[in-house]
């Protein structure tokens, strides 16, 4: 079992706004982290932001942007032994262009 809290600073804010982006983002995620997707929910706040979850068989990979921040705050979290987070935590910064990361597992 493995559980990855992160945050993505530096990220382009069209990115993290971008309700399609992201839920392309977490489906593409759960393919990086060798997990298998049950569902997909992504949610567009008004002005800005998305949420957005991925519930997978061996648990969840989660996002919630700020954009006016040029952030996002996320975690990976896997159980069993053939789900590899930690790719899929450098897809999400790769994939959002994050300058920085701070994480914590």
């Amino acid at each position: 079992m493995k559980h990855i809290l992160f945050t993505l600073k530096g990220c382009p804010f069209e990115l993290l706004d971008d309700k399609d982006f992201i839920r392309r983002l977490l489906f593409n995620t759960t393919k990086e982290c060798k997990s298998s997707l049950l569902n997909l929910a992504v949610y567009k706040f008004e002005p800005q932001g998305v949420t957005g979850i991925a519930m997978l068989a061996e648990s969840h990979i989660s996002i919630h942007t700020w954009p006016e921040k040029n952030m996002a705050v996320c975690d990976v979290f896997t159980c069993g032994d053939t789900a590899t987070p930690e790719n899929g935590v450098e897809y999400m910064k790769e994939q959002l262009k994050a300058t920085d990361i701070v994480s914590n597992e």
